[in-house]
């Protein structure tokens, strides 16, 4: 008689904290993105203590996102090479002693550096965060269902950050916009070798040069379009930074053929979906982050709201956002799959920028701001975690923190570009309207009016490309 040689099938064992990780690193992600918005409000606070001019102030903004977006791709390399645990924790190392810095700045300078080495830790955090998201999942529907925490983290950290700055700002001063990061960033630094895996390691080297080459390229970029209202968009200042910019990306990319372990492999963009998921994620972006933007400055400057009270009229839409994304997205990308909720998402946030582009001068919140706000936050909710999904879903093991750096990337760097066009767009009708006898609220409306206007092409143009270049498995 024969025995029997059959082995038992045995089931890949789930990390037993994979929640608790979860909820740590969604907080992290809640921590990153709320640092793209949080000083909103309290640019004037600073503009008087530090002096800044008015154009001066977007810095503010641009030296944490470009860094940022720039550094991403860096941050994706470094957390396939040494270990995701180990990056994400250097990058919060560098988050909380660049946020005191912030906070004690005592120049222009000191504070715009704090920023920017703000924005070097969180490209470090970012990528190696969603690694390990995606590593602790292996079953598709928990899968789904801590994206949907992990887009609702995300999604919700840039609109609360317009309240919480709002209210620290009204309360406290302008540097705890800053100094809050320090014990959240504390926290997180103790709870991470607990609760985290170390993730494996390759062996390999690193592009600093094609990340520095990445960074110049989008900060010229950012700073030829911001620049471009007062140098003339036509002058030789503005088509000569523009000319340096494409020229320093053209060499990155001759950099990365020809390398033997380069930052981004120009391989990575054969993936399904990567190319189109990361332009739809871009337009997402910018989209999404000029309607926001634009939104605060109608409640404080056409409405007249205080920036707490700003930052109240916010909170319907960053709650319908966290409650969706966390209680339905995934549920909805199971049944119907992540190009069905994508288009959907995107429909639904078009629709909400052109109910925007109508507002009147004397709005009221619960006829001309509420409906739209809420419709926009289930676009968001809809499309971001599809897209993400989308961006990814073929990437290899090996592959997925340079993935995850690409989706990021895309992400800040729509969001640093299309709000740098759309203000300038804006600036410029704005002047017109009042040269030509407008009176202060009724130029600013009809500009933001332009401005959403503006995103809703974005986001139109982002639902044709997922209409007809995002393609489904089965």
């Amino acid at each position: 008689m024969s025995k029997d040689t059959t082995q038992p099938i045995v089931k890949a064992v789930p990390y037993a904290k994979r929640w608790a990780a979860l909820s740590l690193l969604c907080m992290a992600q809640f921590i990153v993105i709320m640092d793209t918005s949080i000083i909103g409000v309290a640019l004037p606070a600073i503009k008087t203590d530090l002096g800044y001019s008015q154009t001066g102030l977007q810095w503010i903004f641009n030296a944490y996102v470009i860094v940022f977006g720039g550094f991403l791709l860096l941050g994706g390399r470094l957390s396939d090479l040494f270990g995701s645990r180990k990056v994400f924790m250097w990058g919060f190392a560098i988050l909380t002693g660049a946020s005191l810095l912030a906070g004690m700045a005592w120049s222009e300078a000191v504070l715009n550096t704090g920023r920017a080495l703000q924005g070097l830790g969180s490209a470090f955090i970012a990528p190696a965060a969603l690694t390990l998201v995606l590593t602790k999942f292996t079953d598709p529907k928990e899968l789904n269902k801590a994206l949907g925490f992990w887009g609702a983290a995300a999604a919700a950290g840039g609109s609360a950050g317009v309240f919480f700055g709002g209210a620290i700002t009204q309360w406290l001063s302008w540097q705890w916009v800053f100094l809050i990061n320090i014990p959240l960033g504390l926290i997180v630094l103790v709870l991470s070798p607990n609760l985290l895996l170390k993730g494996t390691t390759r062996k390999g080297k690193v592009d600093i040069l094609g990340a520095i080459l990445a960074t110049a390229a989008l900060v010229l970029m950012v700073y030829a379009i911001v620049s471009a209202e007062s140098a003339g968009w036509s002058s030789f200042q503005t088509l000569g930074l523009l000319g340096l910019a494409i020229a320093l990306f053209v060499v990155f990319l001759i950099m990365q053929k020809n390398k033997k372990e380069p930052l981004v492999p120009l391989s990575i963009f054969k993936v399904p979906n990567l190319s189109a998921g990361n332009l739809v994620m871009g337009l997402l972006a910018g989209a999404w982050i000029p309607l926001w933007f634009f939104l605060n400055l109608y409640l404080q400057q056409v409405l007249h709201y205080s920036a707490f009270n700003s930052g109240l009229a916010l909170l319907p839409m960053t709650f319908t956002i966290m409650v969706l994304m966390m209680g339905v997205t995934g549920n909805m990308v199971a049944k119907f799959g992540f190009k069905m909720n994508l288009i959907a998402g995107l429909i639904a946030l078009t629709a909400s920028l052109v109910l925007f582009s109508t507002i009147p001068a004397d709005g009221s919140f619960l006829l001309n701001v509420l409906p739209a706000s809420l419709l926009g936050a289930l676009g968001m909710s809809l499309a971001y975690i599809p897209g993400t999904i989308a961006s990814m879903s073929g990437a290899k093991p090996e592959e997925t923190g340079l993935a995850s750096g690409l989706v990021n990337t895309s992400y800040q760097i729509g969001s640093a570009l299309g709000l740098a066009i759309i203000v300038a767009i804006v600036a410029a009708k704005t002047d017109i309207l009042q040269t030509q006898g407008a009176t202060e609220v009724g130029a600013l409306n009809e500009g933001f009016r332009t401005a959403f206007k503006s995103a809703a092409v974005v986001s139109g143009i982002a639902t044709l490309i997922a209409i007809f270049s995002i393609k489904t498995f089965k």
